[in-house]
């Protein structure tokens, strides 16, 4: 990963004189072995907090996509509202995702990770129990919240707490946030039998988890009284919030006139369409092919679990190649042999087909990847990620709608499965735009 650690040291290289002096304030290294020892303890807070929030960051989506039939049942869904229920993350996502910065410059980026997980923690204990479809998106809503703010400032924390470490700490998470995908989609329906067979029990039991990501931030909140090493640690998180907003702020690029940044965005958006129809109705195509509920959850989470080594190995690769369109082209290709065996052979070649669109789920961290590379400045990068990941979700909300739609009206997977092959067309184009070797500094800088 020598790109990505040379990009590191390149966004510390624009920092402004007074960025400069605020960071060798905050950053100074501790003076006593008690401080020291403070700020080793306070590190390893971060790495358990930062595990257990990636855990986190889908079990609401997946777990529900095992229990879809379910829940449409229990609640008298139809499949045209079901749609609405797999369009709402990206929609949150894209709307919450918003307000993180501001908020993490005004609390710190600890405190609202923290209650970010509170929010998953309410929003799923709650969501199974208000008894109307109307309650369950709300509540829905508010755990989708705490994902949106969670999203966007782990990477802060990762690179505020770990600058040296950007990559290891990023495939970390990334594994962590792949695991917890594919766990809540292979267990909830074997946890539901064992429950009683209730799925508001089934989607419930995931509040556990989420309670449990909460515990390690509360130490990391005390700045004042007592903990020198604490203290200090939220210092240096408020005055890294500042100095992103502030960079974000003075960067001198009209991002919208970049066409590579365009290019990404709806790349970004057009692979994280297939994600979340993948994770809202995978399940439901299996087990209308006949293939049993316990069973379909598990062919997702072998889906969603192909993320943790490709979270190692794409990024990897990416980085010691000019051009990262060939990458996009061959996830694409993946993702096309899926969806033509979903049609054909669901329930025969099931294995091979979860698989394969696994694979092309693996587009997530190429993204993530291609945007560290396409800006070469911290401010450019910054730019670069709030575009393309804002429009990104926008651009991703249609997409489960349009499936349950379809579906509901059809009476079929054919038009759904269709609309999936359409789409991941223009995906692997954009794809090979985005993966060309420039810069969004080429081409969006202001007069």
């Amino acid at each position: 990963m020598a790109r990505e650690e040379t990009r590191t040291a390149e966004t510390r290289t624009v920092m402004s004189p007074t960025e400069r002096g605020t960071a060798a304030t905050t950053n100074a290294p501790e003076t006593t072995p008690g401080a020291g020892r403070t700020h080793a303890w306070a590190t390893r807070l971060v790495v358990v907090g930062i595990v257990l929030s990636a855990l986190n960051l889908r079990p609401a989506i997946t777990s529900l996509g095992a229990l879809l039939e379910e829940v449409r049942d229990g609640l008298g869904m139809s499949g045209s509202v079901a749609g609405v229920l797999t369009s709402v993350p990206p929609l949150c996502f894209a709307v919450f995702g918003i307000t993180a910065p501001r908020l993490a410059r005004r609390f710190g980026p600890a405190a609202v990770v923290c209650a970010g997980m509170a929010a998953i923690t309410a929003g799923l204990l709650m969501r199974p129990y208000l008894g109307s479809t109307a309650g369950f998106l709300a509540a829905s809503a508010l755990a989708l919240m705490g994902i949106a703010l969670s999203n966007v400032l782990m990477p802060v924390i990762v690179k505020r707490w770990f600058p040296d470490r950007v990559g290891s700490m990023t495939g970390l998470y990334s594994m962590a946030l792949a695991l917890g995908t594919s766990l809540a989609a292979a267990v909830t329906v074997p946890l539901t039998d064992v429950l009683g067979g209730s799925w508001r029990s089934g989607l419930a039991v995931w509040a556990a988890l989420a309670g449990a990501a909460v515990l390690p931030w509360l130490p990391l909140l005390r700045d004042r009284g007592g903990d020198a090493g604490a203290a200090r640690a939220g210092q240096r998180e408020r005055a890294e919030a500042q100095q992103v907003g502030a960079a974000a702020q003075q960067a001198p690029l009209r991002i919208t006139r970049s066409r590579t940044a365009w290019a990404l965005a709806v790349f970004f958006g057009l692979q994280a369409t297939a994600a979340y129809i993948t994770m809202g109705w995978m399940p439901q195509i299996f087990r209308d092919a006949g293939v049993p509920a316990g069973t379909a959850g598990v062919l997702l989470a072998v889906t969603m679990v192909m993320g943790v080594p490709l979270a190692f190995v794409i990024p990897r690769v990416a980085t010691r190649l000019p051009h990262q369109g060939p990458i996009a082209l061959v996830l694409g290709v993946c993702g096309l042999a899926g969806y033509a065996g979903l049609y054909f052979a669901p329930a025969a070649g099931a294995w091979a087909w979860a698989l394969l669109l696994g694979v092309s789920n693996c587009a997530f961290p190429l993204a993530l990847t291609m945007v560290g590379m396409r800006a070469r400045s911290g401010p450019g990068v910054v730019q670069l990620s709030a575009f393309a990941q804002s429009t990104g979700y926008l651009i991703s909300i249609p997409g489960p709608l349009l499936v349950g739609v379809l579906y509901q009206h059809s009476g079929g997977w054919g038009l759904p499965i269709a609309l999936m092959t359409g789409l991941m067309l223009p995906q692997m184009a954009v794809g090979f735009l985005a993966g060309r070797n420039r810069t969004v500094e080429d081409e969006a800088t202001a007069p």
